[in-house]
């Protein structure tokens, strides 16, 4: 007769045989991401494909990038006509380096944005890819109103010495960046933007940078879009940016967290946007023995409807700020000491 202690153990035995026989836990199978770096008009040099044919800089650097980390495979196209409803049935990452009219039909346009609100789709865009817009009057939004800006200038060309503010230090689609940091780059500045729609991740910080603006610039965002994710970044107009390990790596997370292998807030954060936004303007004129830093803490006590509009009438400023040394300037100083003063006067209540 077996023994009731054995009855009670050998099951358990047997299970625990088991588990430890099992394989170790198997990978997730790598994101499927299509890269476009299509250009009608302005070609960037990381887009440039050898005369002699193959890939360009860029598209070695997205197939190397996904091959390395193990996190994504990836397929190039400079042809928007292959984004299509049956190809984006085996896509889960849609990445755009891209400038002008592309030739995306209305309905494969509609499905990309149908697929991202699903969350069965995400979206990554690299510096030009707010040099990008087409018409378009079907269901959802236009280009622009996705990602959310269209290029309006880049006062930082290449090489311009510009300092970055990295806001999101515990996100890890901008933890590889220091909190402040150097650098070269071409760096755009946006119309349509609405900071209310986005979270800004890293902005441009004109305490440090010495070509300033009156006006916030921001350098990388993320959006929520119902289920879906987008991701776009301002940098990536050199080759050397396409070199650099913490760019590289930024791909990397951005592709994953739009493809949701990975947690994120995007929420909106208009506060901070007003924070940064009083900082450009306080930066742009330094006043010796002015206590910036005193006027915008209490400023940040301010009522939010004061605070919001007083942000869209910085941020309004570039629409007026002369494009050339010998533009007419009136406009612009006009509205800027009017804003200005209405800050100064509010702070010292």
């Amino acid at each position: 007769m077996r023994h009731p202690l054995r009855r009670v153990l050998a099951p358990l035995l047997v299970a625990l045989a088991a588990l430890f026989a099992l394989p170790a836990f198997a990978k997730p199978v790598p994101l499927r991401v299509l890269y476009l770096d299509q250009s009608v008009g302005w070609k960037h040099a990381p887009v440039l494909r050898p005369d002699g044919g193959g890939p360009a800089p860029s598209e070695q650097a997205m197939i190397a990038i996904g091959q390395e980390s193990g996190a994504f495979t990836a397929e190039v196209t400079q042809d928007a006509r292959e984004i299509t409803l049956q190809r984006l049935e085996s896509v889960d990452v849609l990445v755009f380096y891209t400038t002008g009219a592309l030739p995306i039909s209305p309905e494969a346009w509609a499905a990309v944005q149908q697929r991202v609100a699903a969350g069965r789709l995400g979206f990554v865009g690299i510096h030009s890819a707010t040099d990008t817009a087409w018409s378009y009057d079907g269901p959802g939004e236009t280009y622009t109103q996705f990602i959310n800006g269209h290029f309006a200038g880049h006062p930082w060309t290449q090489g311009t010495p510009i300092r970055i503010e990295t806001l999101d230090l515990d996100l890890p689609l901008v933890g590889m960046w220091p909190v402040g940091f150097d650098y070269a780059e071409e760096i755009y500045q946006h119309s349509d933007f609405d900071p209310a729609r986005v979270r800004v991740l890293q902005t441009l910080n004109f305490a440090d940078t010495p070509l300033k603006r009156p006006y916030a610039v921001p350098i990388a965002w993320a959006r929520q879009i119902g289920q879906g994710r987008l991701f776009f970044t301002n940098l990536g107009h050199t080759l050397s940016t396409w070199d650099d390990p913490r760019f590289r790596e930024q791909i990397v997370e951005a592709v994953n967290w739009t493809g949701r292998r990975t947690a994120g807030s995007a929420t909106p954060d208009t506060q901070r946007q007003f924070l940064w936004q009083l900082k450009a303007l306080l930066a742009y004129e330094p006043v010796a023995g002015r206590d910036d830093k005193a006027i915008i803490g209490r400023l940040l006590k301010m009522d939010p409807a004061w605070q919001a509009a007083t942000a869209k009438r910085i941020a309004d400023l570039r629409a007026v700020y002369p494009g050339k040394p010998d533009s007419d300037r009136a406009p612009f100083e006009a509205a800027y000491k009017a804003v200005l003063a209405e800050v100064l006067a509010r702070a010292a209540r």
